[in-house]
This record gives structure tokens, C-alpha cells and sequence, in this order.
């Protein structure tokens, strides 16, 4: 939204959650507002959500029954982490980013992958522009639909069903934005992930529309990968894949393992898009809420800023995610970094320091 003095004001949901959530998005909100400081164009407007595990705690629920409708009026949702060690991971996921995702239909998940200067990776041999990969993960159903169910609980016949449901179209539309960001980077290039081999039908479902949609996208060069032989690919051939599309399951393991390949998941974002922006999108960090290192000041803030600057794409802001993104390399280059880079720096000395990079350099 332009205002009368010519900003462009963007409405931000910022739920911090769980963990670090509140210290890595307290991070890339300093650094949002660093970026609207140097610029005179951008304003963000941000509303702070109290939900996740302590909501639960005090209420029963990990968000409003009308959490959706308190969203709906922004422009883009801000997430940290959700997960708590003391209640059930499928209460808090379900609770909270799950019915976000779902209730949004945010169907399309993207995680850009790359080695990072400075960031040492623990793929020997390679480096900077060896690994840069964009995965694309069907993001609202496959086998995270939420269909099953248990019966005869506690007794020896208790069985337990989870269904994964593939339709024409939730693999259609995937298919097709995947093949569109294929189509829109230099490579042009897209590996397909299925596991068809085992699962007949809905892998198969999924196999026949790439091979169908892919018709609409003749200069992008596809092939299709067992998911298993992708975890091998991955790890011994990086050069080899550069656009990848995967199921809700296959990409949720495989996105973790690209991280890990790229020096650390604490550098890792993510978006969760609605491409017809019927609902706002949301940008969150791969890592989770990692309270192993909550409240010690060492959380790695460069997955927050990198799904900042997605989220500035995602509003049309361009020109400030790419500032922010030499930001951060800058600083990564640099050798500022958290211990889970190999580096010494606290989330508050990298966070300073990606700010100065910020008003330091006007290119």
C-alpha cells in the first residue's frame, strides 16, 4: 500500500513463538527497520503476536480461535519457531503453523539453498556456487494432509492409519510453480523427487502430471529422482541439481539435509506462499526452536534475515532484498558468525553487524 507522502507501507504479522523464535525474529526485525530507516520509500507496519507455547499454556490453544482473521489484514506473517519440550510436538505444530499454512493455503513452500561466504560446508571439495538450489515443497497435503486416525486404543489390535492425499489439483498447481521458478532461473533447470517405485498410486498420480505440466514449459530441461538416490545425489553431486520439487514429506527431509550440506540449518529460510495472494504468505527459518541454545544469545539470525529478504520479494521490495542479502554475505565473509558456523559471534554482534553493512553501503 502507497500512503499520501509516498511510502509503501507493508502490514507484518510477526509471531515469534517458540525457543529462539522470539531472539531471531527480534533480530530481523531490527533489521527491517534498519532497511526502512536508510530507505525513504519502504515502511513497515509490525504487529506483534503473543502465540505458541506459552498461549498454550495459559489457554489451552496455541493461538485464537479467530487467529486467522487477526492475520488476514496483513500484508505477510513473520514466523520464528514453534515447539516446546513439554508439550507434544503435534499439539504445537497443529495448533499453530498448520492451521496458518493450511487455513492460508500457502501450498507452496520454497527454501533457497546455497554455500554462503565464510560459511564453511561439510561437502568436501566445494564451495561457493558449487551448492545453489531452490526447493519447492508441496505444502498442503501429500502425507501431512492430516487424514487418519487411531482405534481400539491401548488394546493389542490398536492400529493407526495416516493417509496421504495426492490430488490433481494440489499436484498440478505445485508442478506448475515449480516449473515456473525453474523457468525463471538461469539453469533453467528442475529434478522431480517421487518415490513411485513404492508407492503406486499417489507417487504415480504425481509422476504423470509432471510429466504432463512439463509440456507447458519447453525450455526447462526436467528429469524425475527416486528420493532416496536424492539424498545421494545431493550429497555427492550438488552441482548437478539446481531447481528441485518434492512431496510435503520428501522435501520437509531432503530441505533439512540442503541445509546441513550448506554449513548449517541455522542459515536456512524459508517461504510459505499463497502465489495467488489470495491470503498473506509467511516467512519463517528453517531451523525450529532449538532450546538446547535458548536464551544463551548464540542463535545463528541469518536464516531470519534470508527469509526477510524473501519476504521483501514476496511485497514487491526488491531493491532492499537485494541490499540485505549482500548485507548478509558481507558479513558472513567477514568471518562474523554464530558457533554453529564455526564462528564466535553472539546473535546480538552479527545482528549489529549486518545493520552497520545496511547504512555502510549504498550499492
Amino acid at each position: 500500500m502507497t500512503s499520501m507522502t509516498g511510502h509503501r507501507t507493508h502490514k507484518i504479522a510477526a509471531i515469534p513463538a517458540d525457543g529462539i523464535g522470539p531472539e531471531v525474529i527480534g533480530a530481523g526485525l531490527e533489521v527491517l527497520d534498519a532497511l526502512q530507516r536508510r530507505s525513504d520509500a519502504v515502511h513497515f507496519e509490525v504487529t506483534q503476536f503473543d502465540w505458541g507455547s506459552d498461549y498454550y499454556r495459559r489457554h489451552g490453544k496455541m493461538m485464537p480461535d479467530d487467529g486467522l482473521a487477526q492475520l488476514r489484514g496483513h500484508d505477510a506473517t513473520y514466523f520464528g519457531a514453534v515447539g516446546a519440550p513439554d508439550i507434544a510436538d503435534h499439539i504445537t505444530l497443529w495448533g499453530l503453523r498448520l492451521p496458518i499454512c493450511q487455513g492460508f493455503d500457502q501450498y507452496a513452500n520454497v527454501r533457497p539453498t546455497r554455500i554462503l561466504p565464510g560459511i564453511p560446508t561439510p561437502l568436501r571439495d566445494r564451495g561457493v556456487g558449487d551448492l545453489d538450489w531452490v526447493i519447492v515443497r508441496e505444502n498442503s497435503e501429500g502425507e501431512y494432509s492430516g487424514h487418519g486416525g487411531r482405534a481400539h486404543r491401548g488394546l493389542p489390535e490398536e492400529v493407526a492409519t495416516e493417509v496421504a492425499i495426492f490430488t490433481r489439483v494440489g499436484v498440478t498447481r505445485i508442478m506448475r510453480f515449480a516449473f515456473r521458478i525453474a523457468q525463471s532461473r538461469p539453469r533453467k533447470q528442475l529434478t522431480v523427487v517421487t518415490k513411485s517405485n513404492a508407492q503406486r498410486f499417489g507417487m504415480v498420480l504425481w509422476d504423470e502430471i509432471a510429466a504432463e505440466v512439463s509440456t507447458e514449459f519447453p525450455h526447462v530441461k526436467w528429469d524425475k529422482v527416486l528420493v532416496d538416490a536424492m539424498t545421494v545425489r545431493m550429497t555427492l553431486h550438488p552441482e548437478s541439481l539446481d531447481t528441485i520439487v518434492a512431496t510435503n514429506l520428501h522435501a520437509d527431509i531432503l530441505s533439512d539435509l540442503a541445509g546441513a550440506l550448506a554449513g548449517s540449518l541455522g542459515v536456512a529460510p524459508t517461504a510459505n506462499i499463497d502465489p495467488e495472494r489470495r491470503f498473506p504468505s509467511m516467512f519463517e527459518p528453517i531451523h525450529g526452536s532449538a532450546f538446547d541454545i535458548t536464551g544463551k544469545g548464540i542463535a545463528n539470525p541469518i536464516a531470519s534475515f534470508w527469509t526477510a529478504c524473501q519476504m521483501l520479494d514476496h511485497l514487491g521490495e526488491s531493491e532492499s532484498s537485494d541490499h540485505l542479502m549482500r548485507a548478509i554475505e558481507t558479513v558472513c565473509s567477514a568471518g562474523i558468525s554464530t558457533p554453529d558456523v564455526g564462528g564466535s559471534a553472539t546473535t546480538r554482534e552479527v545482528t549489529d553487524a549486518v545493520i552497520k553493512q545496511i547504512f555502510g553501503s549504498n550499492t
